[in-house]
């Protein structure tokens, strides 16, 4: 599956956010999504998938306009998670990864045993099955944010978007989240795009990075030519310095912010 964004266009009360914004994913594919506070990293998503409407230009998925799939369709081809807010209800992690399953299920019928155990697999890949029967209100924001990952994976979709996943995690809880997202990608071929706030994430996770600026045009194309300390400097006002080093086999980098521009 490819998901394209043709042109993309978007604002509030006559003011542009996003401005012609074209980019595709294809199987298999990380796209990282940067840019400072109010740059319209959420809104970007949020048109992707329908939920705002582009002033112009479109959503295609392997060439068909967002509009021309069903729903329950669309549901069964990519998954969102949201960031995470307090939850105010009393849901387990059980029953709110069941309801990952709901495009499969239509209205009437109920979880099967198929349905509870794709639950439970993906409680125990976002590393959470200890958490199955505690209550979505009594937990901290990082592990109700874990919860909606797992929820999302019910869905086995084809493509995951991500709004700030890591956001409210620890380092370790961090690091699942990011090698969970390289293990869909690599060995199920599942694309994944999301938004974050640590360009070091994108430089060591992800194959494509989309760098979006309210006072410049965007920037998409490999990470490494779009993540840059120059790039940076411009999008979020800040000097930094980008550091490349080997742990255990692997290339790695760091970003780290200097000082205000």
């Amino acid at each position: 599956m490819i998901l394209a964004v043709d042109k993309g266009c978007f604002g509030y009360h006559g003011a542009d956010i996003l401005r012609e914004v074209s980019f595709a994913v294809g199987p298999g594919e990380i796209l990282a999504v940067l840019g400072a506070n109010g740059a319209g990293k959420t809104t970007l998503l949020r048109c992707m998938m329908g939920f705002l409407p582009w002033r112009s230009g479109q959503t295609l998925i392997d060439g068909r306009p967002l509009a021309a799939f069903p729903p329950r369709d669309l549901w069964r081809l990519l998954a969102y998670v949201p960031q995470a807010k307090s939850a105010g209800h009393t849901y387990t992690a059980r029953e709110m990864a069941l309801l990952g399953r709901s495009a499969f299920l239509g209205l009437v019928r109920q979880p099967g045993p198929e349905d509870e155990r794709i639950a439970e697999r993906c409680l125990e890949e976002a590393g959470i099955g200890h958490l199955a029967d505690k209550p979505c209100n009594r937990m901290s924001g990082g592990e109700l944010q874990m919860v909606l990952i797992a929820r999302a994976l019910t869905a086995q979709p084809q493509l995951l978007v991500m709004d700030e996943p890591e956001s409210n995690l620890d380092f370790r809880n961090q690091l699942v989240i990011l090698e969970l997202i390289r293990h869909l990608s690599r060995y199920r071929g599942n694309s994944v795009i999301l938004n974050t706030h640590f360009p070091d994430h994108a430089l060591n996770l992800a194959d494509k990075a989309l760098l979006l600026d309210r006072k410049r045009p965007y920037l998409y194309g490999p990470t490494r030519e779009v993540v840059t300390a120059a790039a940076l400097e411009r999008a979020f006002g800040v000097k930094v310095a980008i550091r490349d080093f080997e742990e255990q086999g692997a290339s790695r980098s760091i970003v780290a912010p200097l000082a205000i521009a």
